[in-house]
């Protein structure tokens, strides 16, 4: 084994990896997904709002809540995402690039 660094360019971008596997769509809803779940759950923490309480305000159970929360749980809808932003006093953006 060899200390020797490579010099050049860094190579593809990881994204054009994805694209040529055909995993790019799925790889980018699931860390969006995360994203979201990760930044309700920060703005519900703090703003000490409760599963309980989140539940409450989506008028929904708690069972669902964590669902919504999981990360790794793709089937929560576009609306659901929104009421619950709603709920945290926070929108979500969407765009098309």
């Amino acid at each position: 084994m060899t200390d020797d660094v490579e010099r050049g360019s860094a190579g593809p971008l990881f994204e054009d990896f994805l694209r040529e596997q055909g995993t790019h769509a799925e790889a980018t809803e699931t860390a969006v997904k995360r994203v979201i779940a990760f930044q309700l759950a920060a703005a519900m923490k703090d703003q000490s709002i409760s599963k309980v309480e989140m539940a409450r305000r989506l008028s929904t159970s708690r069972s669902q809540l964590d669902r919504l929360l999981d990360p790794d749980n793709d089937t929560v809808s576009l609306a659901v995402l929104n009421r619950a932003a709603q709920a945290v006093g926070r929108s979500i953006k969407l765009e098309l690039v």
